[in-house]
């Protein structure tokens, strides 16, 4: 039996509809993605914000290609061999930058388990050009958890990043069934790594999923985890299933349940949470400045 085939797609609540705009910005920020031949999650996840998002000329690149080595149950990319490598993709993500005058540049990638570090020298490559068109821009990264290679984690760290984002994206007793290869304890493991590796020099960031039937309690598990991991940055969102060949929603959950997530992600010690319906790990990204924020004080790892 097909995942589609488990239930029906649900209809959506008020507080998720939106308009599509096609304004002037939206399709200027179209056509340079064509021109320089680049990928975006925001197109090939198939995310609901992007027409908002490119209509205020921001995008969160995709670098690897557009074919990902994993399958996870959530995700729209195509699950495919990839391509080999374009190595003339970090200038091209640079000029893009520099011609969308991004203040603030998300940059992410397909699992790339056919490369022996994961694709993080691509990382660096990228992000080192990016920083030289762009001096002074924000770097973010989401990443894979590149099985947990340490030389290639170090590898885009030593590119420092101000943000290095990997999500847990779903609770514990869920990752078996949302994810692909990816486990609960190698992201966290990946988070504390990194953390450690960062000192007080950057920011870590996860993100996670509501609504593919785990409860508040394990919601509550897992920031308790990412806190322990040493995580400062946290979004949560409600996950839409992108295809019928993807999972079902199992509750749409309500922006009241969101807040209340968000206030206990800061009493807990999150420096900056984003906590919404519509929240997507890149959404609104620029809304937090690594240079002006205040680090919170970090609670004790968690048991």
């Amino acid at each position: 039996m097909s995942v589609a085939s488990v239930a029906p797609r649900r209809r959506l609540p008020d507080w998720l509809r939106v308009s599509l705009p096609r304004t002037a910005a939206y399709a200027q920020t179209r056509a340079l993605l064509a021109e320089l031949r680049l990928h975006t999650v925001c197109e090939s996840a198939q995310c609901p914000n992007h027409f908002e998002c490119w209509g205020q000329g921001t995008a969160t690149f995709m670098i690897g290609g557009d074919r990902c080595t994993r399958a996870c149950k959530f995700c729209a990319v195509t699950t495919a061999k990839p391509h080999p490598l374009d190595e003339a993709e970090p200038a091209r993500v640079a000029e893009a930058t520099r011609r969308m005058k991004l203040r603030h540049v998300v940059i992410t990638s397909v699992a790339r388990d056919d490369l022996a570090d994961g694709g993080a020298d691509h990382f660096r490559r990228t992000i080192e050009a990016v920083r030289a068109l762009n001096p002074g821009v924000v770097i973010e990264v989401l990443t894979p958890d590149f099985n947990e290679n340490e030389t290639a984690i170090e590898t885009v760290l030593g590119a420092r990043p101000q943000v290095f984002n990997h999500n847990l994206e779903t609770v514990r007793r869920l990752t078996p069934l949302v994810r692909s290869r990816a486990t609960y304890e190698r992201s966290l493991r990946v988070l504390r790594r990194v953390k450690a590796r960062q000192g007080d020099g950057g920011f870590t960031k996860s993100g996670l999923m509501v609504g593919l039937g785990e409860t508040e309690a394990e919601v509550m598990e897992a920031m308790k985890d990412l806190r322990g991991a040493g995580c400062e940055l946290l979004t949560l969102g409600q996950y839409l299933q992108p295809t019928r060949e993807n999972l079902p929603v199992v509750e749409f959950i309500t922006p009241e349940q969101f807040a209340h997530y968000a206030q206990t992600a800061r009493d807990w010690g999150f420096v900056h949470v984003a906590s919404g319906p519509r929240v997507r790990s890149s959404y609104q990204a620029g809304d937090f400045s690594p240079n002006s924020a205040v680090k919170a004080g970090q609670v004790p790892a968690q048991d």
